[in-house]
């Protein structure tokens, strides 16, 4: 189901906990997928016939054209194409919905649709890499053998933000381009290696984790498996909250422009993130059994670590090792739920994590939420019904800057959540509501669904994303695990990045939980320290391993030191 639901009225906790009873079926086992050659390639061009597509290019790219953590991608058949062109008639532009896909010669039998960042509008190379998250895959998809399928959601960057304006294209960037790409992609597959595919995954970062969970809710026998990572779950409610907390920064902020654009991290520059990295560490660090720069134990760090109390306040000015009370207010405020006037929960609050210190949750606290590329103009544009009407607030960063420190929780987000005119349907319902009686067709035919998200995201909260697990796991009554499972990063920012160990291989985790029927009870993950293959993530302290790894439990569960070497895996168990 997919109601429109409204603003206010519907709280959070309402959207979230919407259960019932869920039929308990024992699903069907999936088998392996199984191999085949590829048969034609240029052929493509002139023999493929798909309603309402067009293949601009069939080219057979030679071994090495592309590579990945200084390895060779082999040989593989580069289609591109656009589907559903159109003129539309509320602002007379031109849509199509831009793909890209790359067959291996050698197909291992499996598809997988590559979710999109951000706003998209951009068809990136379609091999599934670094548009799955984690920091870094040391074997992307294509490498395996998958037959990827990569688009643009249905508009071009130029038109972004702007493709708002007009109604279909943004029910082809919430959903519907997954839904129309995927049939085509699987007929293109059939007659490129004379056989559709045997399983079929999605998988995504950031919008692309709410893609891939949209996906699993509308496209549910599309589809075997499911990886989302660091996922917009309610993106529309991540974006209001973002904006609303402007304000907050803008009353400690000391400047609010960098080089002409705006920029609020005087609020907190980084020596003062780094200062409470450390009081965060010394309340919480050693909480799973290790005193080792990561807080595992996330919980138990909520009631431990009180901002206030244990962050150094400053004694006269600002100097780089101490907050204000004023900044320590706002710094507690930004961490909690975001609150409507009648006090329904908008979105939930952020766990405090020494991920704080990353640069990208600067980038996301203070420059994203008011520069023209993020949320002022997705909140203004594409998910606000009627759309703001001034066009202009789409190119001049100091009107996108206004916007934000004036937006009205209840004023502009009703607008967020209504439906207007040609805008029938609202922002929540086109980019998902992720309801959990959603998710039972998937399960009923054995699908799977791998969650991944970092604790120091500073844009979409894990504590959200433990609300939709715990919400799921009671319409299973208790049984969620059997087909979904979550597991937290400790210390990963916005889909990578952070002091943590952020390499891991969600894609394989999966696969091997949908072919071979093997649940995860633990993700091993690495530290990308200088020298990785991958690139080295530049967060990792220096007093770390390079090679560090730890587990990545499923929630609940939570990694802790047993004995043994402090820079393995090995040494630590997933608990309670």
């Amino acid at each position: 189901m997919h109601r429109n639901l409204a603003w206010p009225g519907a709280a959070l906790a309402t959207l979230i906990l919407l259960s019932g009873c869920a039929t308990r079926v024992q699903p069907p086992r999936l088998g392996a997928a199984t191999p085949a050659p590829l048969l034609r390639c240029s052929e493509l061009g002139a023999s493929f016939n798909f309603a309402s597509t067009r293949l601009t290019a069939t080219t057979l790219e030679p071994a090495g054209r592309l590579t990945n953590a200084g390895q060779p991608v082999e040989a593989h058949c580069r289609v591109t194409g656009r589907m559903n062109e159109r003129v539309s008639p509320v602002d007379g532009q031109a849509y199509a919905i831009g793909f890209e896909m790359r067959l291996p010669t050698n197909w291992n039998g499996r598809f997988l649709y590559q979710g999109n960042g951000g706003t998209d509008g951009n068809v990136v190379t379609a091999d599934g890499g670094s548009s799955l998250g984690s920091g870094g895959l040391l074997r992307n998809a294509l490498q395996k053998g998958f037959a990827v399928i990569s688009s643009d959601a249905g508009h071009s960057s130029a038109q972004n933000p702007l493709f708002g304006l007009d109604p279909q294209a943004r029910r082809d960037y919430g959903y519907n381009a997954i839904g129309t790409l995927t049939p085509m992609a699987k007929s293109l597959i059939q007659a490129a290696y004379g056989k559709v595919p045997d399983r079929s995954y999605i998988g995504g970062t950031s919008n692309g984790g709410r893609q891939a969970l949209v996906a699993a809710t509308r496209y549910a026998d599309d589809f075997d498996g499911v990886l989302a990572q660091s996922p917009g779950i309610h993106l529309p409610r991540a974006s209001v909250a973002n904006l609303s907390n402007v304000k907050r920064w803008d009353t400690v902020a000391t400047t609010r422009e960098v080089n002409g654009q705006p920029d609020y991290e005087s609020a907190l520059p980084p020596a003062e993130r780094e200062v409470v990295a450390r009081a965060i560490l010394a309340r919480c660090d050693a909480l799973d059994g290790l005193s080792d720069g990561i807080v595992h134990d996330v919980e138990a760090c909520r009631t431990a670590f009180d901002p206030q109390r244990d962050v150094p306040t400053c004694k006269v000015a600002r100097d780089g090792s101490c907050l204000t009370a004023a900044q320590k207010s706002v710094l507690a405020a930004v961490h909690q739920p975001v609150r409507n006037a009648a006090g329904e929960r908008v979105y939930s609050g952020f766990p405090f994590d020494p991920g704080i210190r990353h640069p990208g949750w600067a980038e996301w606290r203070f420059r994203n939420s008011v520069r023209t590329a993020r949320n002022p103009v997705s909140v203004g544009f594409i998910f606000s019904a009627p759309p703001v009407a001034d066009l202009s607030m789409a190119t001049d960063t100091r009107k996108s800057a206004a916007y934000a420190l004036a937006f009205d929780l209840d004023r502009d987000g009703a607008r967020v959540f209504a439906t207007s005119g040609v805008y029938t349907e609202n922002a929540l319902a086109f980019m998902g509501t992720l309801e959990a009686p959603e998710f039972d067709r998937l399960r009923e035919r054995g699908g799977k669904v791998l969650v991944l998200h970092g604790t120091a995201d500073p844009i979409f909260s894990s504590d959200h994303t433990q609300a939709w697990y715990r919400a799921l796991d009671a319409h299973q009554r208790g049984g969620a695990s059997s087909f979904a499972r979550l597991f937290l990063v400790p210390g990963q920012g916005h889909s990578r990045g952070g002091p943590a160990t952020e390499q891991y291989d969600g894609l394989a985790t999966l696969v091997d939980w949908v072919e071979q029927g093997r649940a995860p009870e633990r993700i091993v993950a690495s530290a990308r320290g200088p020298g990785n293959p991958a690139g080295a993530n530049t967060d990792v302290p220096a007093d770390w391993s390079p090679t560090r790894t730890r587990p990545l439990c499923p929630y609940p569960l939570l990694a802790r030191y047993t004995a043994g070497d402090p820079e393995s895996a090995t040494s630590f168990t997933c608990q309670r």
